[in-house]
């Protein structure tokens, strides 16, 4: 299958991260999420169909970048926070990587979600959790950069300062509107095999762990994010093994 070295590409980008610093770690982080965004919409088109592909950028990436430029006008759902110029262009105030996180990671979410239930609205919530989770790694990193950063957090998980509680609150709500869209819009034989999504979903989980807990010391956002991504991670990890036993 011609994703899997896009794959491979994507996991030695991320393994180069922790080893470099300042512009060259912003430039490795912005490869990181086209090289996913690739993979994803590549594999939405390979699997089900090019229909699939334009429905998920139109949801994630679309829907992405509303709720973004919506957030930081408003401050809602994610609180008051806002970008510094450390990504690239911005459109709206919003970099124009930032939707194409959204996409990189809903869908291996979704995927994985499928692969755990059949019912219709369980998906929903197994991919709205599975992709919600992954900011309990991702925000602390980010901001821990300087790439983004939040004015009053308030109320914050014990141990990760600077991001309000709020804002995951939001992740969560905005997640699972995205998955009930894909599962509600997305139909139809899936046509190739999810191995690489589910390797994605499983690599990022495992990876992040790794890199929070020991490259980047961050612990305590590395235990928040083995627990809450583990929800579903470690349930599709168990499936996938006993299938192959």
């Amino acid at each position: 299958m011609k994703l899997w070295p896009l794959l491979g590409v994507l996991v030695l980008v991320e393994i180069a991260y922790p080893l470099v610093h300042g512009s060259t770690r912003a430039a490795l982080t912005v490869a990181t999420v086209v090289a996913g965004y690739l993979l994803s919409v590549g594999h939405a088109w390979w699997s089900r169909g090019p229909r699939a592909a334009a429905l998920l950028v139109a949801v994630t990436t679309g829907g992405g970048f509303a709720v973004e430029a919506v957030g930081r006008e408003t401050g809602y759902p994610f609180g008051d926070y806002d970008y510094t110029g450390a990504l690239g262009p911005r459109l709206m105030g919003v970099p124009l990587v930032i939707p194409l996180a959204w996409t990189w990671m809903a869908w291996p979410a979704w995927v994985a979600a499928a692969r755990l239930t059949e019912r219709r609205w369980l998906r929903v919530g197994a991919a709205g959790l599975g992709l919600a989770a992954w900011d309990l790694f991702l925000d602390p990193q980010m901001v821990g950069e300087g790439y983004w950063r939040w004015d009053s957090p308030g109320a914050t998980l014990p141990g990760v300062p600077d991001i309000p509680l709020t804002n995951y609150l939001g992740w969560l709500l905005v997640a699972l509107v995205l998955a009930a869209a894909l599962t509600f819009t997305v139909t139809g034989p899936v046509r190739g095999d999810d191995g690489v999504m589910y390797a994605l979903y499983l690599w990022t989980y495992g990876s992040s762990v790794l890199a929070h807990a020991v490259f980047l010391d961050m612990p305590a956002s590395a235990a928040w994010g083995a627990l809450g991504m583990g929800l579903v991670a470690v349930p599709l990890a168990v499936t996938l093994w006993r299938s192959r036993s």
